[in-house]
């Protein structure tokens, strides 16, 4: 199955659906299987100590997988994380931007899974790996779509 909406459609129908947070992520790549995405780290992001937030974290692997939803299914606005898993291994650089490089494993008709490997930027060493399931509206229900 090949992309539905490309990066920058992807980007715009994020600001859509997310106003709140959009300035936070920034696609960097898209593939039929991959994503990368940027999370730009504000003071907001940080925890004491000057750190990278777990919080921070775990929204940045739930955005890859979600948009890496998008991209193949197109405007499933409604598809929610059914589960997920997070392994923090190490510590993030202070203040640095987290990359996520994120695979889908799985898309069906009702379920998606996501592998995510986050790192520092600059990095070579992950700082967290996460698993994420959504679960997909049926095509064709009201609930479905958004704008």
């Amino acid at each position: 199955m090949s992309l539905v909406l490309n990066k920058a459609e992807l980007a715009d129908y994020l600001v859509q659906v997310f106003p709140q947070v959009h300035e936070d992520f920034v696609i960097e790549d898209l593939t039929e299987t991959t994503i990368t995405v940027r999370l730009v780290v504000a003071d907001r992001h940080l925890r004491p100590g000057g750190t990278v937030s777990g919080p921070s974290m775990f929204g940045l692997a739930d955005v890859s997988v979600y948009a890496m939803v998008l991209a193949r299914k197109g405007r499933q606005s409604l598809a929610v994380t059914t589960n997920s898993s997070v392994d923090f291994l190490r510590k993030p650089i202070g203040g640095a931007d987290m990359i996520a490089h994120c695979k889908l494993l799985k898309l069906g008709r009702s379920l998606a899974v996501g592998d995510v490997l986050m790192y520092s930027d600059g990095s070579d060493d992950p700082v967290a790996r996460a698993t994420m399931t959504y679960s997909i509206p049926p095509v064709g229900s009201a609930a479905a779509s958004f704008g």
